[in-house]
Formats: structure tokens, C-alpha cells, sequence
């Protein structure tokens, strides 16, 4: 999509898995399944949190949130991901890729947020028991939930500007299955440096605060559990274990896909590929499974809804 004229991309091709073309059709089965067991397991939290009143506490919300924003993140790119495996539908416009990217980009800075918020939350119920009730109420989850709306967006805004300043004129052909910012700049004739700081800027600003600030207030979490008995240590961990889960299973993948992308030299490489696949997909599958077998609130209505809509359809 050149004009002669003016260098630049009308719309982009998204190669799906370099290399693996002849296999994707299939491939694409068991990441549509996966696509299904991610919206469905966070539809379910979001429905047991909603209905059970003793779960209207921070961390379930702020869960809720977390579920909510799964749910978006692997909307944003399965949906065009399966076209292409399936039905070889590899174009998308210069437009369409730019909301995609600053979707993807600005739903990744907001699940940061929330991470970091359900963070806080379990240092003020552990380390300050007492105030835990008058620090998080309702209103001010709801507050932070919206903050991090904001943060994710206002930190992604400049996106689509820097962007579409770039002339296009080498390729238009991108690496990966969906539209990243690090893979569409690289297809730019002309100086990226803007952009490269610019993604540098976000990356330090949000992930790399957000990851700082959990491990400070797991640290101060820490300090606290040692010095309770036994019985409330186990109790302690086992409110935190989901959400250290969580934590590893977001960043763990996305620090891993910015290291490739500042280091890998190949365009035709498979592993950038593979692991923005699982950065986008993992996620939201994973944290329903964790939160559902690690909290217990949460298994005990999973089995109970599980059993009255089995016990609905025998008769």
C-alpha cells in the first residue's frame, strides 16, 4: 500500500507465524481455544465477584478490574489473529493498526496499575491491619480503578502521533500477528530515535515503577509476616500467593518481549512472535486459573455454580 507520492503505508501486512504458514491454519484451533477459555474464566470472576456480596471487598474488585482488562487485552488482537490463520486475511489499514497498538499498549499500562493497586491493597491489610477498612473503601477502589483508566491511556496518547509522523516507505510487511509499536517504528524510512525513548519513557514510567513498587511493598509484607505466628503466616501468604502469581505471569513475558525486541537483529525471527502471542493470550488465561484454585472464596462459588447449573440441566 505505497503511493509514489508520498511514502507512505496505507495499511500494513501481518505475516501470522514467519515460517510456520503451512501449520497456522491448524495452530489456530488450540490459540481459539485458549481465546475462549480466557474470556469465559474472566467472565466468571467478574459474575461471582458481581453476585456474592461477602466478595465486595478491594482485592476482589480490584480482581474484577484485572479480569475486565484480560478480557480487552485478548480481544484486541485474537479476533484479527484468527482471521489471518484462518481466512489469510493478512492487510489491516494504517488506522485500524494504530488502534490497535495504542489498545494493546494502553490496556498492558493499565493492567500494571491495577497490579501494583492490588499490591497496596495486601500491604495495608497485612502490615496494617486496623486501617485497612478506612484506607480502601468503595469509593476510593473505584477512584483508583478510574486512575488507572487514565494512566494507561494518557501514558499511550502520544502513540499514534509518534507514529503517524513517520514516513513508510522500506516495507510494510510486520513480524508479528498483531500491530506492537517496537515492530511498526523498525518499517519507518527515517529517524525512530523519538520513538525509541519515547517507548524507553513508558516502559521505565509504568512498568518499571509499578514492578519496583510491588516487590518495595512485598518486601514491607515480608518484614510484617515473619513476625506473626505460624497459623497467620500461612494465612498471610495465602491471600498473597494469587496475586505474586499474577504478577509474574504479566511481566515475566513482557519485560522477556522488550528484551527481544532490543536485542534481536532478525526481522524474520519466530521467537518476538511467539512470545507477544503469550504475553497476549497467557495472561488472561492463567489468572482465572489461579485466583479460581488459590482462593478459596472464589473456588467455593466456581464449584457451587458449576453444580447447580449440572444439577439444573439432570433434570
Amino acid at each position: 500500500g505505497f503511493n509514489s507520492n508520498e511514502s507512505s503505508a496505507t495499511y500494513f501486512i501481518l505475516i501470522g507465524l514467519p515460517g510456520l504458514e503451512e501449520v497456522q491454519f491448524w495452530l489456530a484451533f488450540p490459540l481459539c481455544s485458549l481465546y475462549l477459555i480466557a474470556v469465559l474464566g474472566n467472565l466468571t470472576i467478574i459474575y461471582i465477584v458481581r453476585t456474592e456480596h461477602s466478595l465486595h471487598e478491594p482485592m476482589y474488585i480490584f480482581l474484577c478490574m484485572l479480569s475486565g482488562l484480560d478480557i480487552l487485552i485478548s480481544t484486541s488482537s485474537m479476533p484479527k489473529m484468527m482471521a489471518i490463520f484462518w481466512f489469510n486475511s493478512t492487510t489491516i489499514q494504517f488506522d485500524a493498526c494504530l488502534v490497535q497498538m495504542f489498545a494493546i499498549h494502553s490496556l498492558s499500562g493499565m493492567e500494571s496499575t491495577v497490579l501494583l493497586a492490588m499490591a497496596f491493597d495486601r500491604y495495608v491489610a497485612i502490615c496494617h491491619p486496623l486501617r485497612h477498612a478506612t484506607v480502601l473503601t468503595l469509593p476510593r477502589v473505584a477512584k483508583i480503578g478510574m486512575a488507572a483508566v487514565v494512566r494507561g491511556a494518557v501514558l499511550m496518547a502520544p502513540l499514534p502521533v509518534f507514529i503517524k509522523r513517520l514516513p513508510f516507505c522500506r516495507s510494510n510487511i510486520l513480524s508479528h500477528s498483531y500491530c506492537l509499536h517496537q515492530d511498526v517504528m523498525k518499517l519507518a524510512c527515517a529517524d525512530i530515535r523519538v520513538n525509541i525513548i519515547y517507548g524507553l519513557i513508558v516502559i521505565i514510567s509504568a512498568i518499571g515503577l509499578d514492578s519496583l513498587l510491588i516487590s518495595f511493598s512485598y518486601l514491607l509484607i515480608l518484614k510484617t509476616v515473619l513476625g506473626l505466628t505460624r497459623e497467620a503466616q500461612a494465612k498471610a501468604f495465602g491471600t498473597c500467593v494469587s496475586h505474586v502469581c499474577a504478577v509474574f505471569i504479566f511481566y515475566v513475558p513482557f519485560i522477556g518481549l522488550s528484551m527481544v525486541h532490543r536485542f534481536s537483529k532478525r526481522r524474520d525471527s519466530l521467537l518476538p512472535v511467539i512470545m507477544a502471542n503469550i504475553y497476549l493470550l497467557v495472561p488472561p488465561v492463567l489468572n482465572p486459573i489461579v485466583y479460581g484454585v488459590k482462593t478459596k472464596e472464589i473456588r467455593q462459588r466456581i464449584l457451587r455454580l458449576f453444580l447447580v447449573t449440572t444439577h439444573t440441566s439432570d433434570h
